[in-house]
């Protein structure tokens, strides 16, 4: 079986910072991996990497079968690749309907009726038909993320990057991105999500992985991660949210 994405033997520096270090890592197709880890541990990098944001050093990322190189077609390898950030990213001068339907139109040479189509359809998925004709001033900020997931989703990826996808919004609005997201964690499709939302994480992947000072320290099935950690770094970083044992 060919993995999803592949980390082998990665290294990435920022100067003299090292900021991936011997990583090795797999996704398989259709797995969903939550990586967490304190700020400043290379998780976020990691995710740019994967659909060459960020190049890398040294070592082998695979996508797909497919490695990503210098040779990568980049073009295609972005239409495998869905990528939501932190940072929602919106045109605001397009509608949620348009922000949605535009790669399509643009990469896969979708017309505009079938590119709408697709879009609303999308949004749809993840409840907001109603809105499909605002602009991201008049969304809110949940609202504004779940349009931003519908965009990611509208290339029909082989796999979904969320980078901490809740991360600015207020609890209200991340119980709807967290609704949407847990939706399309049971519908078979990849993901490689970073997340400190620990309980929606055990109840969402297939496996949770630690990163710290830009290595894999761990990776297990949620209720081993969080209840029976294998090394002190996982159970320190636990203990730090109070659920150690406790979820």
């Amino acid at each position: 079986m060919v993995r999803m994405i592949e980390f082998v033997n990665v290294n990435k520096w920022y100067g003299t910072t090292h900021v991936l270090r011997d990583v090795n890592l797999r996704v398989e197709p259709g797995e969903v991996v939550v990586l967490c880890g304190p700020s400043g541990a290379g998780k976020t990098t990691l995710l740019k990497t994967i659909n060459a944001l960020e190049p890398i050093d040294s070592g082998s990322i695979s996508v797909n079968g497919h490695r990503i190189g210098n040779g990568a077609d980049l073009r295609t390898l972005r239409t495998q690749v869905g990528m939501v950030f932190q940072g929602f990213n919106l045109y605001p001068h397009m509608t949620a309907v348009l922000n949605v339907a535009l790669a399509p139109m643009r990469v896969r040479g979708l017309s505009r009726r079938e590119a709408d189509e697709r879009a609303r359809a999308l949004l749809a998925r993840v409840g907001l038909e109603s809105r499909a004709d605002a602009f991201p001033a008049r969304l809110s900020g949940g609202e504004q993320q779940r349009v931003a997931i519908a965009r990611a989703l509208a290339m029909d990826p082989a796999v979904i990057l969320l980078d901490e996808p809740t991360s600015a919004l207020d609890p209200e609005n991340t119980g709807e991105v967290l609704d949407v997201i847990g939706e399309l964690t049971g519908s078979g499709m990849t993901m490689l999500i970073v997340s400190h939302e620990l309980s929606f994480a055990r109840h969402a992947a297939d496996r949770m992985a630690l990163m710290d000072e830009g290595c894999i320290v761990e990776v297990a099935a949620p209720d081993d991660f969080l209840r029976q950690p294998a090394h002190e770094r996982t159970r320190r970083f636990l203990e730090r949210f109070h659920v150690l044992n406790g979820l």
